[in-house]
């Protein structure tokens, strides 16, 4: 969820939890004195303490709705679920996160080129919140409305929240990642409490009490940011790229294309499933999540802006892509593989106190703000060793290794309910995983986009996201039927061998991000 440092750049999470459109020339360019003698939240500005609790109760609804939306779509009508198979239902919620992933490169869009990014994150908890309430009306249509509402509220408020944190300190202020680490820590207790709540609710009262919680959590995150707008000063309030008249053409023909590819990857899963339904859209949203990366990777690679120089660093980019790709489809099963593995095949009794399924989605979390601050000291005693690619590799062979336990463990407990202990296991080591991959992803994005495509270098970092999941929701619906035991040993096999290749590319992929690095600090140097 949130993790250590790389370099010179501050703390960054992983997409899992909140991504940030803070790369280092849209966090703060220039000096902010409203700012400089504001040490009234422990001795940073209060305004940071409004977006650390803004995006606090904004996990929180999140991860709260997140932790049951798998268990109330396939549960019975008759218990107050929508009777989807438990196929459909993972295959559904894997794309529900690719949508929220690809409609985040949208909001950081609409942000840097339309709306700011203070009205992003005002109308996209505005949404968020609908969505919710749209939740708790027990009806099909209603529950779709909800889902697709919060997906495209989040879209919009999540790439923004955290770029208003670096637009509260000047480039060279000391206090900037000491801010990025407590604004995690806001983001990673609301993640940690939520399950609990929400959980405890909803095996009390019902699923529709649960989403009201994460509504009332929305609600609360809006009364937090409306009401410290005054401590915000002026970050977030510019469009850093307006649309000027001669840009509205390009505008147009990016706006068509997209609509085009929108209809494309719909006409061709209309076609292949011989009509529509749920699983012609979860083709569809997979489709465009898969084409979508590597379109961009393939624009530029060969575009007349990019140097000679930067091209091979494209090239260095798709092996640790495609590893963070990976990392992702094994780790955002917490709310699909593994919360139905928690639901049918787990002892739910511990220490004579009933769990709820979404009780396990809180080790994430709870394992981060423990071991978060000890990664960090480690990166910085070791000098940030070892380099980038090697904590892909490492971040990709944890991830594998948690499944092929899990496989191992399905199998030693086919005939009976495994004890909460072995799902336990799997987040701490997923989130060990995490922790080695995901602070250094931004980082090396940054790094390895060619100059012109800075700007989506944010873009190409939550596409492995959205592509991870859609791999997910394909492997799912082509899985039916298979035991758990073969489901997650054969991707914990496919992953440790991406991780092996990576192993012997790293040094290649290294090679191009420390020329990187040199020539990043003597252009910073020189201007």
């Amino acid at each position: 969820m949130a993790g250590g440092s790389h370099h010179h750049r501050s703390q960054i999470p992983d997409p899992g939890v909140t991504v940030v459109s803070m790369t280092d020339q849209a966090a703060a360019s220039a000096p902010h004195p409203e700012h400089e003698g504001d040490r009234a939240f422990f001795g940073h500005p209060r305004g940071l303490m409004t977006l650390a609790t803004t995006e606090a109760w904004e996990r929180f609804s999140y991860y709260g709705m997140r932790a049951i939306l798998l268990l109330y779509l396939t549960d019975t009508v008759a218990n107050g679920g929508l009777g989807m198979d438990e196929t459909t239902g993972a295959a559904f919620v894997s794309i529900y996160g690719t949508s929220v992933y690809l409609l985040s490169v949208v909001g950081g869009w609409l942000a840097d080129r339309v709306i700011g990014a203070r009205r992003s994150v005002l109308y996209g908890g505005i949404i968020i919140a609908a969505g919710h309430v749209a939740l708790t009306v027990p009806t099909y249509a209603f529950s779709m409305l909800g889902i697709g509402m919060v997906a495209f509220g989040t879209g919009l408020l999540k790439p923004n929240v955290s770029s208003m944190v670096g637009e509260l300190y000047s480039r060279d202020d000391p206090r900037r990642d000491p801010a990025f680490s407590i604004f995690y820590m806001g983001i990673n207790l609301g993640s940690f409490f939520s399950p609990f709540i929400v959980g405890f609710v909803q095996r009390m009262w019902g699923y529709h009490a649960g989403f009201s919680v994460a509504a009332v959590g929305m609600a609360i995150a809006l009364v937090f940011f409306v009401a410290g707008y005054r401590y915000l000063g002026d970050a977030g309030t510019d469009v850093p790229n307006p649309i000027r008249p001669q840009d509205r053409p390009a505008v147009v023909r990016l706006g068509l294309i997209v609509l085009g590819a929108i209809a494309l990857a719909t006409a061709l899963a209309v076609v292949l499933a011989g009509g529509w339904a749920v699983e012609t859209f979860i083709d569809a949203v997979s489709y465009l999540a898969l084409a979508t990366p590597v379109v961009l990777l393939t624009v530029m690679y060969r575009s007349k802006r990019v140097t000679d120089a930067e091209r091979p660093r494209v090239l260095a980019y798709v092996p640790l892509f495609v590893s963070a790709m990976l990392f992702w489809m094994i780790f955002e099963q917490a709310a699909t593989t593994l919360t139905q593995f928690a639901a049918d095949r787990t002892e739910l009794q511990l220490f004579g106190i009933e769990l709820s399924p979404a009780f396990f989605q809180s080790i994430n979390p709870a394992t981060i703000i423990v071991l978060a601050p000890v990664f960090a000291w480690i990166w910085t005693r070791t000098g940030d060793r070892p380099p980038t690619a090697y904590k892909f590799v490492m971040g990709l062979t944890l991830a594998a290794l948690s499944f092929l336990f899990l496989a191992g463990m399905s199998e030693v407990f086919a005939e009976e309910l495994a004890p909460p202990w072995v799902l336990g296991v799997v987040y701490v080591i997923q989130t060990l995983g995490e922790l080695c991959l995901s602070p250094v992803g931004i980082a090396a994005t940054t790094l390895l986009a060619p100059r012109a495509f800075r700007g989506q270098a944010m873009a190409l970092w939550f596409l492995s996201s959205a592509a991870g999941q859609a791999i997910t929701a394909q492997t799912i619906e082509a899985t039916e039927g298979v035991s758990d035991t073969a489901y997650f040993g054969g991707i914990g096999v496919v992953a440790l061998v991406f991780a092996g290749l990576l192993l012997l590319l790293a040094p290649w992929v290294t090679r191009h991000i420390r020329r990187a690095d040199e020539m990043e600090h003597t252009h910073s140097a020189g201007a």
